[in-house]
């Protein structure tokens, strides 16, 4: 789908939201579904993003510039064009008849989260958001939910420590962030789901490059059975704990 961009701005240092016209996928996602974006003169493999928001024929994505494609894609202005397909993968399930929902979401794993907490509202759940973030300047300026908890590293705003530890319990918790975060999720909570990070090239289940390893034995493929996972069903030291770009990035 041709998706002429339709806006950028800030939400915290270093950090982007740019929108998009793509209708077909804006009418359809769910909460940790991705896109996967290429463009003219961008890299050889399209890059995967988390949609961050959907509203009417728009929706949105959020990043940073982490390498040359991230860098090409902030460089673009309203009108230019990228060729998106989605949506992709797996997203969140929110299971029947819970009444509470736990938000966690760390640095650029904010970027599925206002979806999730939309769909959460609307299925009659109190949603509590929990964000952080190595600082206060690195926590993303947008949220929503019924309580809003910031966590931030060095203590400069909210929390002092991680987002993990300043959840509080809910019926389901999904989260969202680093992998190293994701697995002290699956400690506390093994039936939290969570959107993990690995490397992605297709997005379609063809090429086998978003390997994630299982508990149980074997790969599964983050793009078509993922990214979205029971916490306690990865094998989480098989998984690296930092990626250059992903899902979420």
């Amino acid at each position: 789908m041709d998706a002429p961009i339709t806006g950028k701005r800030q939400v915290a240092r270093g950090m982007f939201v740019i929108g998009m016209r793509a209708p077909e996928v804006a009418a359809t996602v769910r909460a940790g579904q991705f896109v996967n974006l290429a463009w003219d003169s961008g890299p050889l493999l399209r890059r995967p993003f988390s949609v961050y928001r959907s509203d009417g024929d728009n929706i949105e994505i959020v990043l940073k510039a982490v390498g040359g494609g991230t860098e090409q894609l902030l460089a673009m202005e309203v009108g230019d064009r990228v060729s998106c397909l989605g949506p992709l993968g797996r997203g969140f399930r929110l299971a029947p008849g819970a009444r509470s929902v736990v938000l966690i979401s760390g640095g650029l794993g904010v970027a599925p989260m206002p979806l999730a907490a939309r769909d959460a509202k609307a299925a009659g759940m109190r949603v509590t958001w929990v964000h952080g973030a190595r600082t206060a300047a690195e926590l993303c300026a947008e949220s929503d939910g019924e309580k809003v908890v910031w966590a931030t590293d060095d203590g400069s705003r909210g929390t002092a420590g991680t987002a993990v530890a300043a959840a509080p319990g809910a019926d389901l918790v999904l989260a969202c962030g680093p992998n190293r975060m994701l697995a002290a999720v699956a400690e506390r909570w093994p039936d939290a789901q969570v959107a993990v990070e690995t490397y992605m090239g297709c997005g379609t289940g063809v090429c086998l490059g978003c390997a994630v390893p299982l508990r149980r034995g074997g790969y599964d493929r983050a793009c078509t059975e993922g990214p979205v996972y029971r916490a306690a069903d990865i094998d989480w030291p098989a998984l690296p704990s930092h990626l250059p770009y992903a899902v979420t990035a």
